[in-house]
């Protein structure tokens, strides 16, 4: 069986950011509008008066710090509470397309190939900004690419699942060189007016070039050891928004595009991700103590800091697990991609290493790397 690379990753990055502070003055001033409306409501046991968000809730819940987005007219007014922007007309490209442009290119370069040499381009993340047309197909049209391409959804494992299809069908011999993007356009998602997850999200995109390690010739490259996928059903990570909202006479505006259960989330996923990493680490005959980074997906400072003790046997030094989620927020499945991407300083070759998301569905993918 011919050995897998990732020869090259991108990393497109908004320039727009939103600290903690400024959501917190948002939210908070929302809250003190709210609660003065309703204030009779409040006072007469009908209504729960909303709380006060603040810098220090955000960093022990999550770790996060600031996001980059896209937009930011909108978010911090709370009259509006959403990123305000126009909408794109046929003629253009939707903004996740033009993020996986920006990506793929720094993805191509890394891993010395050009447009020609993709055979096929997969683009998978939490969101598509629209069904058909497959925003990777009009990828690949922008790129100049050959051969076919697909949109794939497994919430945030959507890139590991993406990138173990990539080698698979490279394997299979459908592919040569594989595109994978995992445009994140997380902000339009988020309910800036729901105190516990006003702060999750942010926007980004990341790319990387999956090939067989004869054809690689890049000194980025990175040996795919072994891949493990699991998916188990709950309901605790959830969006209900799809395309029959509109037949429903009772449909509620106020349905959120995004709602989880953190703590049961924290409890049932996490001995899922340590089993899985694992089992596939046993697979290949490598011990956790041969570990030299994990890249581990960035939805919360605790279950990364959980997860790779549970791995490592010990306290992970931050250099080990590197976190992104202070500056970049959750950026769902592009999340371990971004560590990936900004954190390969100080491995040799032969060195191992985990990529590993995690999230909805349940869903977990891993990916033993080893340094070529």
């Amino acid at each position: 069986m011919k050995n897998i690379v990732i020869s090259g990753s991108g990393l497109f990055t908004p320039e727009l950011t939103i600290s903690n502070e400024e959501l917190v003055q948002s939210y908070n001033q929302y809250a003190d509008n709210y609660n003065a409306e309703h204030a009779e409501a409040i006072a007469a046991g009908e209504l729960a008066a909303l709380a006060y968000s603040s810098c220090e809730f955000i960093e022990k819940a999550s770790g996060i710090k600031s996001r980059h987005v896209l937009y930011k007219d909108g978010i911090l007014d709370p009259a509006v509470m959403r990123p305000i922007f126009q909408k794109r007309g046929e003629e253009h490209m939707p903004e996740m397309v033009e993020m996986a442009l920006f990506a793929a290119h720094q993805a191509l370069v890394q891993a010395n190939k050009t447009p020609a040499d993709i055979d096929l381009i997969i683009c998978a993340a939490s969101n598509m900004q629209r069904p058909y047309p497959a925003l990777s197909i009009e990828l690949q049209q922008q790129l100049g690419a050959g051969g076919y391409a697909f949109d794939m959804n497994v919430a945030c494992s959507s890139a590991t699942f993406a990138i173990s299809n990539a080698a698979n069908a490279i394997r299979g011999g459908t592919a040569k060189t594989v595109l994978v993007v995992n445009p994140e356009f997380a902000s339009p998602q988020v309910d800036y007016r729901n105190r516990d997850s006003h702060f999750i999200f942010g926007d980004v995109c990341t790319a990387t070039i999956i090939e067989a390690e004869e054809t690689a010739n890049s000194p980025y490259a990175f040996r795919i050891l072994g891949m493990r996928l699991k998916t188990e059903f709950s309901n605790n990570i959830r969006c209900d928004i799809g395309y029959t909202e509109h037949c429903f006479d009772q449909h509620d505006v106020s349905t959120p595009f995004f709602k989880q259960q953190g703590r049961k989330v924290f409890k049932e996923l996490l001995p899922i991700v340590a089993d899985v990493i694992l089992d596939e680490l046993a697979a290949q005959h490598i011990a956790p103590t041969e570990l030299k980074r994990l890249w581990l997906h960035q939805a919360n400072i605790n279950m990364n800091i959980f997860a790779a003790r549970k791995i490592l046997g010990r306290e992970p030094l931050p250099e080990e697990a590197p976190l992104v989620l202070d500056t970049y927020a959750n950026t769902a499945s592009a999340g371990s991609i971004i560590a990936f991407h900004l954190h390969q300083q100080g491995l040799d070759t032969g060195d191992k290493a985990i990529l590993c998301s995690f999230g909805a569905g349940y869903s977990v993918g891993c990916l033993v790397l080893e340094k070529c």
